[in-house]
Protein backbone atom coordinates (compact mmCIF):
# COMPACT_ATOMS: atom_id res chain seq x y z
CA UNK A 1 0.00 0.00 0.00
CA UNK A 2 1.27 3.44 -0.89
CA UNK A 3 2.59 5.24 2.15
CA UNK A 4 1.34 8.82 2.43
CA UNK A 5 2.49 9.28 6.00
CA UNK A 6 5.00 11.99 6.74
CA UNK A 7 4.69 12.82 10.39
CA UNK A 8 7.05 13.95 13.11
CA UNK A 9 9.11 11.64 15.24
CA UNK A 10 6.91 9.83 17.74
CA UNK A 11 8.13 11.86 20.70
CA UNK A 12 5.78 10.98 23.55
CA UNK A 13 6.25 8.33 26.19
CA UNK A 14 2.91 6.60 25.86
CA UNK A 15 3.04 2.85 26.38
CA UNK A 16 -0.14 0.81 26.05
CA UNK A 17 -1.11 -0.97 29.24
CA UNK A 18 -3.36 -3.38 27.33
CA UNK A 19 -3.01 -5.90 24.53
CA UNK A 20 -6.17 -4.73 22.78
CA UNK A 21 -6.38 -4.38 19.02
CA UNK A 22 -8.26 -1.44 17.51
CA UNK A 23 -10.94 -1.87 14.84
CA UNK A 24 -11.97 1.39 13.15
CA UNK A 25 -15.11 1.70 11.01
CA UNK A 26 -14.83 4.76 8.78
CA UNK A 27 -16.72 6.63 6.07
CA UNK A 28 -13.38 8.04 4.85
CA UNK A 29 -10.77 6.24 2.79
CA UNK A 30 -7.28 5.88 4.17
CA UNK A 31 -5.62 7.05 0.95
CA UNK A 32 -7.98 9.95 0.22
CA UNK A 33 -6.82 12.96 2.25
CA UNK A 34 -4.37 12.66 5.14
CA UNK A 35 -6.27 14.10 8.09
CA UNK A 36 -7.45 13.34 11.62
CA UNK A 37 -8.03 9.56 11.28
CA UNK A 38 -4.64 9.01 9.67
CA UNK A 39 -2.79 11.14 12.21
CA UNK A 40 -4.35 9.33 15.15
CA UNK A 41 -4.60 5.75 13.96
CA UNK A 42 -1.09 5.67 12.52
CA UNK A 43 0.10 6.43 16.04
CA UNK A 44 -2.12 3.75 17.58
CA UNK A 45 -0.61 1.31 15.08
CA UNK A 46 2.76 1.76 16.76
CA UNK A 47 1.42 0.27 19.99
CA UNK A 48 -1.18 -2.27 18.83
CA UNK A 49 -2.76 -3.76 15.71
CA UNK A 50 -5.14 -1.36 13.97
CA UNK A 51 -7.69 -2.49 11.38
CA UNK A 52 -9.18 0.37 9.34
CA UNK A 53 -12.43 -0.86 7.76
CA UNK A 54 -13.59 1.41 4.92
CA UNK A 55 -16.93 1.86 3.19
CA UNK A 56 -17.52 -0.53 0.29
CA UNK A 57 -16.56 -0.15 -3.36
CA UNK A 58 -19.17 -1.46 -5.82
CA UNK A 59 -18.27 -3.00 -9.16
CA UNK A 60 -18.90 -6.02 -11.36
CA UNK A 61 -15.84 -7.78 -9.93
CA UNK A 62 -16.23 -10.63 -7.40
CA UNK A 63 -17.05 -9.73 -3.81
CA UNK A 64 -14.02 -9.81 -1.53
CA UNK A 65 -12.40 -7.99 1.38
CA UNK A 66 -9.02 -6.67 0.28
CA UNK A 67 -6.55 -6.03 3.08
CA UNK A 68 -3.47 -3.85 2.64
CA UNK A 69 -0.68 -3.72 5.24
CA UNK A 70 0.50 -0.19 5.94
CA UNK A 71 3.19 1.07 8.29
CA UNK A 72 3.76 -0.66 11.61
CA UNK A 73 0.68 -2.70 12.56
CA UNK A 74 -1.85 -0.85 10.41
CA UNK A 75 -4.15 -2.88 8.15
CA UNK A 76 -6.58 -1.22 5.73
CA UNK A 77 -9.59 -3.40 4.90
CA UNK A 78 -11.55 -2.39 1.80
CA UNK A 79 -14.84 -4.20 1.06
CA UNK A 80 -15.33 -4.83 -2.66
CA UNK A 81 -18.95 -5.80 -3.34
CA UNK A 82 -20.17 -7.04 -6.69
CA UNK A 83 -23.33 -5.51 -8.09
CA UNK A 84 -24.82 -8.97 -8.58
CA UNK A 85 -24.42 -9.89 -4.89
CA UNK A 86 -26.49 -6.85 -3.93
CA UNK A 87 -29.46 -8.54 -5.57
CA UNK A 88 -29.41 -11.50 -3.16
CA UNK A 89 -28.14 -9.87 0.05
CA UNK A 90 -28.23 -6.40 1.55
CA UNK A 91 -25.02 -4.39 1.64
CA UNK A 92 -25.22 -4.46 5.43
CA UNK A 93 -25.37 -8.26 5.48
CA UNK A 94 -22.32 -8.50 3.24
CA UNK A 95 -20.37 -6.01 5.35
CA UNK A 96 -21.32 -7.87 8.53
CA UNK A 97 -20.04 -11.15 7.08
CA UNK A 98 -16.81 -9.48 5.96
CA UNK A 99 -16.27 -7.87 9.35
CA UNK A 100 -16.92 -11.15 11.18
CA UNK A 101 -14.54 -12.92 8.81
CA UNK A 102 -11.85 -10.31 9.45
CA UNK A 103 -12.12 -10.76 13.22
CA UNK A 104 -12.06 -14.52 12.88
CA UNK A 105 -9.19 -14.81 10.39
CA UNK A 106 -6.98 -12.24 12.12
CA UNK A 107 -7.86 -13.63 15.55
CA UNK A 108 -9.11 -10.29 16.80
CA UNK A 109 -10.59 -11.11 20.21
CA UNK A 110 -9.84 -8.26 22.60
CA UNK A 111 -10.41 -5.02 20.76
CA UNK A 112 -11.47 -1.40 20.93
CA UNK A 113 -14.20 -0.51 18.43
CA UNK A 114 -13.57 3.00 17.06
CA UNK A 115 -16.25 4.59 14.87
CA UNK A 116 -16.17 7.65 12.65
CA UNK A 117 -19.65 7.09 11.27
CA UNK A 118 -22.80 6.01 13.14
CA UNK A 119 -24.02 4.36 9.93
CA UNK A 120 -21.57 1.52 10.63
CA UNK A 121 -23.83 0.33 13.46
CA UNK A 122 -26.10 -1.12 10.78
CA UNK A 123 -23.60 -3.95 10.30
CA UNK A 124 -21.54 -3.80 13.52
CA UNK A 125 -24.14 -3.56 16.26
CA UNK A 126 -23.69 -7.24 17.13
CA UNK A 127 -19.98 -6.96 17.96
CA UNK A 128 -18.73 -7.42 21.52
CA UNK A 129 -15.73 -5.09 21.87
CA UNK A 130 -14.05 -4.32 25.15
CA UNK A 131 -14.91 -0.66 24.73
CA UNK A 132 -16.47 1.62 22.10
CA UNK A 133 -15.08 5.00 21.02
CA UNK A 134 -17.03 7.46 18.89
CA UNK A 135 -14.62 9.97 17.38
CA UNK A 136 -17.10 12.55 16.11
CA UNK A 137 -14.89 14.64 13.86
CA UNK A 138 -17.77 16.28 11.94
CA UNK A 139 -21.52 16.76 12.13
CA UNK A 140 -22.11 14.29 9.31
CA UNK A 141 -25.88 14.77 9.32
CA UNK A 142 -25.36 18.30 7.97
CA UNK A 143 -23.34 17.15 4.95
CA UNK A 144 -24.72 16.83 1.44
CA UNK A 145 -26.17 13.39 0.67
CA UNK A 146 -26.21 12.39 4.36
CA UNK A 147 -28.27 9.18 4.86
CA UNK A 148 -31.62 9.87 6.55
CA UNK A 149 -30.96 7.19 9.20
CA UNK A 150 -27.74 8.86 10.37
CA UNK A 151 -29.29 10.77 13.29
CA UNK A 152 -31.13 7.69 14.57
CA UNK A 153 -27.95 5.66 14.38
CA UNK A 154 -25.99 8.35 16.14
CA UNK A 155 -28.39 8.27 19.08
CA UNK A 156 -27.93 4.50 19.25
CA UNK A 157 -24.15 4.93 19.11
CA UNK A 158 -24.18 7.52 21.89
CA UNK A 159 -26.11 5.04 24.04
CA UNK A 160 -23.54 2.30 23.39
CA UNK A 161 -20.28 4.28 23.38
CA UNK A 162 -17.96 4.38 26.38
CA UNK A 163 -16.07 7.45 25.16
CA UNK A 164 -16.99 10.28 22.79
CA UNK A 165 -14.32 12.51 21.27
CA UNK A 166 -15.22 15.60 19.25
CA UNK A 167 -13.24 17.28 16.50
CA UNK A 168 -13.71 20.77 17.88
CA UNK A 169 -15.05 22.94 20.69
CA UNK A 170 -18.34 23.79 18.96
CA UNK A 171 -19.02 20.13 18.30
CA UNK A 172 -18.21 19.37 21.94
CA UNK A 173 -20.77 21.92 23.09
CA UNK A 174 -23.37 20.30 20.82
CA UNK A 175 -22.69 16.78 22.16
CA UNK A 176 -21.67 17.29 25.79
CA UNK A 177 -25.18 16.87 27.21
CA UNK A 178 -25.87 13.75 25.19
CA UNK A 179 -23.23 11.52 26.81
CA UNK A 180 -21.54 11.42 30.20
CA UNK A 181 -17.99 11.12 28.85
CA UNK A 182 -17.46 13.60 26.01
CA UNK A 183 -14.01 15.09 25.45
CA UNK A 184 -13.06 17.90 23.05
CA UNK A 185 -10.03 17.21 20.87
CA UNK A 186 -9.84 20.05 18.31
CA UNK A 187 -7.75 19.84 15.18
CA UNK A 188 -4.12 19.41 16.07
CA UNK A 189 -0.84 19.88 14.22
CA UNK A 190 2.33 18.15 13.12
CA UNK A 191 4.16 21.46 13.35
CA UNK A 192 7.58 20.18 12.28
CA UNK A 193 6.16 18.88 9.00
CA UNK A 194 4.49 22.14 7.97
CA UNK A 195 7.24 24.35 9.37
CA UNK A 196 9.38 23.10 6.48
CA UNK A 197 7.49 25.58 4.30
CA UNK A 198 9.26 28.48 6.00
CA UNK A 199 12.64 27.44 4.59
CA UNK A 200 11.69 25.97 1.21
CA UNK A 201 12.56 28.08 -1.80
CA UNK A 202 11.71 25.70 -4.65
CA UNK A 203 8.04 25.33 -5.59
CA UNK A 204 6.46 22.40 -7.46
CA UNK A 205 6.70 22.86 -11.22
CA UNK A 206 2.95 23.29 -11.76
CA UNK A 207 2.83 26.13 -9.20
CA UNK A 208 6.15 27.74 -10.04
CA UNK A 209 4.80 29.04 -13.34
CA UNK A 210 1.92 30.86 -11.63
CA UNK A 211 2.63 34.55 -11.08
CA UNK A 212 2.61 36.20 -7.65
CA UNK A 213 0.94 37.16 -5.46
CA UNK A 214 -0.36 33.64 -4.83
CA UNK A 215 -3.24 33.05 -2.42
CA UNK A 216 -3.65 29.37 -1.65
CA UNK A 217 -6.03 26.81 -0.20
CA UNK A 218 -5.38 23.13 0.48
CA UNK A 219 -8.01 20.59 1.42
CA UNK A 220 -11.16 18.98 0.08
CA UNK A 221 -13.15 21.25 -2.22
CA UNK A 222 -16.78 20.39 -1.45
CA UNK A 223 -20.02 22.01 -0.26
CA UNK A 224 -18.14 23.58 2.65
CA UNK A 225 -16.28 25.93 0.30
CA UNK A 226 -17.99 29.21 -0.60
CA UNK A 227 -17.36 29.00 -4.34
CA UNK A 228 -19.33 32.19 -4.98
CA UNK A 229 -17.08 34.07 -2.57
CA UNK A 230 -13.99 32.62 -4.23
CA UNK A 231 -15.21 33.66 -7.65
CA UNK A 232 -16.10 37.18 -6.51
CA UNK A 233 -12.77 37.77 -4.74
CA UNK A 234 -10.94 36.54 -7.85
CA UNK A 235 -13.01 38.96 -9.96
CA UNK A 236 -12.23 41.89 -7.67
CA UNK A 237 -8.50 41.22 -7.81
CA UNK A 238 -7.66 39.78 -11.25
CA UNK A 239 -3.95 40.40 -10.60
CA UNK A 240 -3.99 37.96 -7.67
CA UNK A 241 -3.59 34.25 -8.38
CA UNK A 242 -5.75 31.78 -6.42
CA UNK A 243 -4.23 28.31 -6.04
CA UNK A 244 -6.69 25.58 -5.01
CA UNK A 245 -4.98 22.37 -3.93
CA UNK A 246 -7.27 19.43 -3.22
CA UNK A 247 -9.79 17.00 -4.70
CA UNK A 248 -13.22 18.22 -5.81
CA UNK A 249 -15.98 16.23 -4.12
CA UNK A 250 -19.79 16.58 -4.25
CA UNK A 251 -19.48 19.70 -6.43
CA UNK A 252 -20.02 19.58 -10.17
CA UNK A 253 -16.97 20.72 -12.11
CA UNK A 254 -19.16 23.08 -14.13
CA UNK A 255 -20.27 24.82 -10.90
CA UNK A 256 -16.74 25.80 -9.90
CA UNK A 257 -15.80 29.43 -10.58
CA UNK A 258 -13.63 29.56 -13.70
CA UNK A 259 -11.37 32.56 -14.15
CA UNK A 260 -7.86 32.96 -15.54
CA UNK A 261 -6.55 33.67 -12.05
CA UNK A 262 -8.07 30.58 -10.34
CA UNK A 263 -5.93 27.45 -10.60
CA UNK A 264 -7.26 24.01 -9.57
CA UNK A 265 -4.25 21.73 -9.03
CA UNK A 266 -6.04 18.64 -7.72
CA UNK A 267 -5.27 16.48 -4.69
CA UNK A 268 -1.69 16.17 -3.45
CA UNK A 269 0.19 13.84 -1.16
CA UNK A 270 0.41 14.98 2.46
CA UNK A 271 4.20 15.10 2.34
CA UNK A 272 4.06 17.55 -0.61
CA UNK A 273 1.83 20.17 1.01
CA UNK A 274 4.62 22.29 2.59
CA UNK A 275 6.16 22.70 -0.88
CA UNK A 276 2.96 24.26 -2.17
CA UNK A 277 2.38 26.42 0.90
CA UNK A 278 5.93 27.75 0.68
CA UNK A 279 5.06 29.71 -2.45
CA UNK A 280 1.89 31.34 -1.12
CA UNK A 281 1.65 34.94 0.02
CA UNK A 282 -1.62 34.30 1.89
CA UNK A 283 -3.34 31.07 2.99
CA UNK A 284 -7.11 30.99 2.56
CA UNK A 285 -10.07 29.36 4.26
CA UNK A 286 -13.05 30.55 2.18
CA UNK A 287 -15.62 28.40 3.93
CA UNK A 288 -19.33 28.86 3.40
CA UNK A 289 -21.37 29.66 6.49
CA UNK A 290 -23.96 26.89 6.37
CA UNK A 291 -25.09 23.77 8.24
CA UNK A 292 -22.14 21.72 6.97
CA UNK A 293 -19.60 24.17 8.46
CA UNK A 294 -21.42 25.02 11.69
CA UNK A 295 -19.27 22.68 13.80
CA UNK A 296 -16.06 22.27 11.76
CA UNK A 297 -12.63 22.79 13.29
CA UNK A 298 -10.37 23.04 10.23
CA UNK A 299 -7.07 21.19 10.57
CA UNK A 300 -5.58 23.57 8.05
CA UNK A 301 -5.74 26.51 10.49
CA UNK A 302 -2.76 25.39 12.59
CA UNK A 303 -1.09 23.88 9.51
CA UNK A 304 -1.09 27.24 7.71
CA UNK A 305 0.26 28.97 10.80
CA UNK A 306 3.02 26.41 11.25
CA UNK A 307 3.93 26.97 7.59
CA UNK A 308 4.48 30.64 8.42
CA UNK A 309 1.60 31.96 6.33
CA UNK A 310 -0.80 34.79 7.11
CA UNK A 311 -4.32 33.36 7.14
CA UNK A 312 -7.66 34.80 6.04
CA UNK A 313 -10.87 32.93 6.88
CA UNK A 314 -14.59 33.38 6.92
CA UNK A 315 -16.22 33.49 10.36
CA UNK A 316 -16.16 29.79 11.25
CA UNK A 317 -16.81 29.56 15.01
CA UNK A 318 -13.84 27.34 15.82
CA UNK A 319 -11.59 29.63 13.79
CA UNK A 320 -12.88 32.88 15.28
CA UNK A 321 -12.42 31.29 18.68
CA UNK A 322 -9.50 31.13 19.45
CA UNK A 323 -7.52 32.09 16.31
CA UNK A 324 -9.42 35.24 15.38
CA UNK A 325 -9.65 36.43 18.98
CA UNK A 326 -5.87 36.05 19.30
CA UNK A 327 -5.28 37.92 16.01
CA UNK A 328 -3.63 34.86 14.52
CA UNK A 329 -6.17 34.73 11.67
CA UNK A 330 -7.91 37.54 9.77
CA UNK A 331 -11.68 37.10 9.72
CA UNK A 332 -13.85 38.34 6.84
CA UNK A 333 -17.38 37.77 5.57
CA UNK A 334 -18.08 39.58 2.29
CA UNK A 335 -15.90 39.50 -0.81
CA UNK A 336 -14.89 43.11 -0.15
CA UNK A 337 -13.91 42.28 3.43
CA UNK A 338 -11.98 39.25 2.20
CA UNK A 339 -10.00 41.39 -0.24
CA UNK A 340 -9.23 43.96 2.47
CA UNK A 341 -8.17 41.22 4.90
CA UNK A 342 -5.84 39.68 2.30
CA UNK A 343 -4.26 43.07 1.61
CA UNK A 344 -3.71 43.53 5.32
CA UNK A 345 -2.31 40.01 5.66
CA UNK A 346 0.29 40.63 2.95
CA UNK A 347 1.66 43.54 4.99
CA UNK A 348 2.01 41.60 8.25
CA UNK A 349 5.27 41.45 10.15
CA UNK A 350 6.27 37.84 9.37
CA UNK A 351 8.67 37.39 12.27
CA UNK A 352 6.21 38.71 14.83
CA UNK A 353 3.36 36.59 13.48
CA UNK A 354 5.44 33.41 13.45
CA UNK A 355 6.65 34.06 16.99
CA UNK A 356 3.08 34.43 18.24
CA UNK A 357 1.87 31.42 16.23
CA UNK A 358 4.69 29.20 17.45
CA UNK A 359 3.91 30.05 21.05
CA UNK A 360 0.30 29.02 20.53
CA UNK A 361 1.09 25.88 18.53
CA UNK A 362 3.59 24.69 21.13
CA UNK A 363 0.62 23.80 23.32
CA UNK A 364 -0.71 21.14 20.95
CA UNK A 365 0.39 18.29 18.68
CA UNK A 366 -1.04 15.09 17.25
CA UNK A 367 1.32 13.21 19.57
CA UNK A 368 -0.21 14.92 22.57
CA UNK A 369 -3.77 14.37 21.33
CA UNK A 370 -3.03 10.70 20.69
CA UNK A 371 -1.54 10.21 24.16
CA UNK A 372 -4.51 11.81 25.90
CA UNK A 373 -6.98 9.72 23.89
CA UNK A 374 -5.00 6.51 24.44
CA UNK A 375 -4.81 7.12 28.17
CA UNK A 376 -8.58 7.66 28.36
CA UNK A 377 -9.11 4.37 26.53
CA UNK A 378 -6.69 2.50 28.82
CA UNK A 379 -8.36 3.96 31.91
CA UNK A 380 -11.75 2.84 30.58
CA UNK A 381 -10.47 -0.67 29.88
CA UNK A 382 -8.90 -0.93 33.32
CA UNK A 383 -12.13 0.14 35.05
CA UNK A 384 -14.12 -2.37 33.04
CA UNK A 385 -11.66 -5.08 34.00
CA UNK A 386 -11.98 -4.19 37.68
CA UNK A 387 -15.79 -4.24 37.47
CA UNK A 388 -15.88 -7.63 35.70
CA UNK A 389 -13.46 -9.20 38.19
CA UNK A 390 -15.21 -7.81 41.29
Amino acid sequence: MKNVNSVSVFDNDYKSSTNSDLVCLSHLRWNFVYQRPQHLLSRFARTRRVFFFEEPIFSDDPTELKINHGEDDLFVAVPHISNSDKETKTVEEIQREMLDGLLRERQIKNFVLWLYTPIALSFANHLKPQTIVYDCMDELSAFKFAPPELLTNEQRLLEKADLVFTGGQSLYEAKKNRHKRVFAFPSSIDAAHFRQARDLREEPEEQKSILSPKLGYCGVIDERIDIKLLGEVARLRPEWQFVMVGPVVKIREEDLPRRANIHYLGGKDYKELPKYMAGWDVALMPFALNESTKFISPTKTPEYLAAGKPVVSTAIRDVVRPYGEMNLVHIASTAEEFVAACEKAMKENTDERNKQADKFLAETSWDKTFSEMANLIDETLEKQTQVSSA
